[in-house]
């Protein structure tokens, strides 16, 4: 088992990370405020942009192969390296869901 050190860019925050335990889990026995919600790779609330090192998240379906390699989801991914995290910033994949669902709102508005 090897530990690694996970900080989050712009908070300050950094923790210890064993590669056998998800980023997640050990945000919330540190009382780091990570975003979560579904907890199985689905619903991208946990994303981060990996901005330095590596993870490992074969289980993170929500995410593209491509956004594999650029983004965390804190709930699945389990440092291969020391890290540092950008929390908050989501894959494209969820910014264009969110542009289609507004653009459907929008429509569906305006068809009253």
């Amino acid at each position: 088992m090897t530990d690694y050190t996970v900080e989050f860019v712009g908070t300050g925050e950094s923790i210890t990370v064993s590669d056998k335990q998800t980023i997640l889990k050990r945000c919330i026995e540190e009382g780091i405020a990570q975003e979560y919600s579904c907890r199985v790779g689905m619903c991208l609330a946990c994303s981060a942009e990996i901005v330095e090192g590596d993870v490992v998240q074969p289980a993170a379906r929500g995410l593209t192969e491509q956004e594999r390699e650029d983004f965390a989801l804190t709930c699945m991914a389990r440092p291969a390296s020391d890290l540092k995290l950008d929390r908050g910033k989501y894959p494209p994949s969820i910014e264009d869901d969110a542009a289609t669902s507004a653009e459907s709102s929008e429509a569906a508005a305006g068809d009253d």
